[in-house]
């Protein structure tokens, strides 16, 4: 693929694509605020209306409680009136009704309904007929001692004996009289203009609804009295929850936020609906998000001009670059580029110009070093000849000790016989460290010399033991790797402590993973002062005098084969010993 075609190719993966998906994204965001922005609106508008339609139902709570145990009341509705002159009389002198609904503007009127067949229905107070029996709120109301809440509809104008209609929101209890052995029905109407008023603001169509279904406060005043199955809200309102909820309302997808009120004393719920289209939410918000998306495609597709011509003229230039560089190919070193300019493929024209020139001086350098080279080349056969010839002087060294192991052994002498076999081998391998791995098993062969060498030496002050997982015998690793470790626990361990110091190796193969190292002995051990310092030496990178130089040199060789998690772990406490471990993992590649 040519540059210039790929220049664009990674501008539209890496700038308009993602470009693209943050604008979708926005416009997705954009959109999501606005629907939770109207949520939460009209959540707070509900919370709103559920505050004032509680407090605007507590005034005829309120009254009720009043009446509940109104004496004149009681006294009005069970008197047995002989003439109607007299029953007009006590209407007139009972005027806690006219008195309530005058001064309080949620209360529309006040009717009583009793059992008492010399009483006359004045708009207040009204005997009671079979028809009143048979309806639904006088039932409810005579089954107990609760108040009810409920749409009156004038669908029912029997309740008033054809004098007008009811159609408003009601509070309906029963008012026993025990004296009298009978039970009354107040009835507390809602001013309706109150309800209607409260939700006449709100920027969402909003209901109040009874728990007969039935519409008793809402935005539209035409829709009070109907049902909300008329409504069409699309879903089965009595049946929900408090929530939010999306569903299509008349056709069209909205969000319905539902809440629920129980009037203090009540035992009757009354479900708060607010209803907004999605559409019409997302009206400005889509706007913004288009008006957005054509500013991005406008930038986008001028950003791409820019990019084929800068392109363009970026490999014109190179295409003159790299005819030159065919041309040097070809054997022409006389060649040189003409590419003006301060730029990098200026700086790569005036790099040309030098590499040319420096390869006709390497040329002429190349054929003087020649002759010189075959010069070198003799000196180092002659050198190579001199190593072989020094390997004679170890073969002789492990000749000598083992005739004297020999002599020792004829001689009855099998302690010593053994230590001379045991430091020849140890010096047999040390001969052979030049090796870049050796097998597990020869290391541990090399400690177990280098122990009994010890152990001749010291006799009861050294006692060692090894604990070797045969499973981790083939495991190569870099030589000389364990002993240092060996050795520092053996002299460290016995220097300034009387009596016997015990050296422990452990090597254990983990799952075929690791292999973990553990060399500990009881000796004098030393204080974190001196534990840190020595910590210190063995993982500078510099040389140092004097400085722990087995140690350091195995701390040095961990890490740069398997890195700085694999490399020695130092434990000590003054008086009971030092214990250090390391791991190596185990790979095929690392195995015979």
């Amino acid at each position: 693929m040519k540059l210039k075609y790929k220049l664009i190719f990674f501008y539209i993966i890496v700038v308009m694509i993602p470009v693209l998906i943050a604008g979708f994204i926005l416009t997705n965001y954009f959109r999501e605020g606005a629907l939770n922005r109207a949520i939460s609106q009209a959540t707070n508008n509900v919370d709103k209306i559920k505050s004032q339609l509680s407090s605007k139902l507590r005034v005829p709570t309120d009254i009720s409680n009043l009446l509940y145990f109104n004496e004149e009341l009681e006294k009005l509705v069970n008197t047995r009136y002989p003439s109607i002159l007299e029953l007009t009389k006590a209407y007139l002198d009972y005027t806690d009704f006219k008195e309530y609904v005058l001064r309080y503007r949620e209360v529309s009127n006040i009717r009583f309904f009793i059992d008492n067949p010399t009483l006359v229905d004045d708009m207040s107070i009204a005997p009671v007929t079979p028809a009143i029996k048979e309806k639904s709120w006088y039932v409810k109301a005579m089954q107990n001692n609760q108040i009810y809440w409920m749409y009156i509809p004038d669908k029912e104008p029997q309740i008033i004996s054809s004098k007008g209609t009811i159609n408003k929101l009601s509070l309906v209890r029963q008012v026993p009289y025990l004296e009298y052995s009978k039970s009354g029905v107040l009835m507390v109407q809602v001013a309706q203009d109150e309800l209607n008023q409260m939700l006449y603001q709100e920027p969402f169509d909003t209901l109040v609804i009874d728990e007969q279904g039935y519409i008793v406060a809402a935005k539209d005043p035409m829709l009070v009295g109907s049902t909300v199955d008329a409504y069409d809200l699309g879903m089965d309102v009595q049946a929900k929850e408090k929530g939010v909820f999306t569903a299509e309302v008349k056709n069209k997808d909205s969000y319905v936020i539902i809440d629920e009120i129980v009037p203090a004393l009540s035992v009757s719920k009354l479900k708060i609906v607010s209803v907004f289209e999605t559409k019409s939410i997302l009206n400005d918000a889509n706007k913004v998000s288009k008006l957005g998306l054509v500013i991005v495609f406008g930038v986008l597709l001028v950003a791409l001009a820019l990019v084929y011509t800068i392109s363009l003229l970026t490999t014109n230039r190179l295409l003159r670059l790299s005819r030159q560089l065919n041309q040097v190919a070809l054997g022409n070193l006389n060649a040189v580029s003409h590419i003006d300019g301060t730029d990098e493929i200026g700086q790569l024209s005036r790099q040309f110009n030098y590499m040319v020139s420096s390869i006709n001086q390497l040329i002429t350098q190349v054929i003087e070093s020649n002759e010189k080279n075959s010069t070198l080349e003799i000196a180092q056969r002659e050198i190579k000849l001199k190593m072989m010839a020094s390997q004679i002087h170890p073969h002789f060294l492990f000749n000598a000790l083992e005739s004297i192991r020999m002599n020792a052994h004829l001689k009855g002498e099998k302690e010593i016989a053994n230590i001379v076999r045991q430091l020849g081998k140890l010096m047999r391998k040390n001969l052979e460290v030049g090796r870049e791995r050796a097998p597990l098993k020869e290391e541990v062969e090399m400690i177990r010399s280098y122990l009994e060498i010890q152990k001749f030496r010291y006799e009861d002050r050294l006692e060692y033991e090894i604990a070797f997982d045969a499973g981790a015998a083939e495991v190569m690793l870099p030589p000389l790797i364990i002993q240092p470790l060996v050795e520092n626990s053996v002299v460290h361990g016995l220097e300034n402590k009387e009596g016997t110091v015990h050296v422990s190796i452990a090597i254990t193969l983990n799952g075929n993973k690791e292999v973990q190292v553990v060399v500990q002995d009881d000796g004098i051990g030393m204080t974190e002062e001196r534990l840190a310092a020595i910590m210190e030496v063995i993982t500078k990178t510099e040389e140092e005098e004097h400085g722990r130089i087995g140690l350091r040199n195995v701390q040095q060789r961990l890490t740069l084969y398997y890195g700085e998690a694999h490399g020695l772990r130092i434990t000590s406490r003054e008086g009971e010993g030092t214990q250090i471990a390391f791991s190596v993992p185990v790979d095929s590649d690392w195995r015979t």
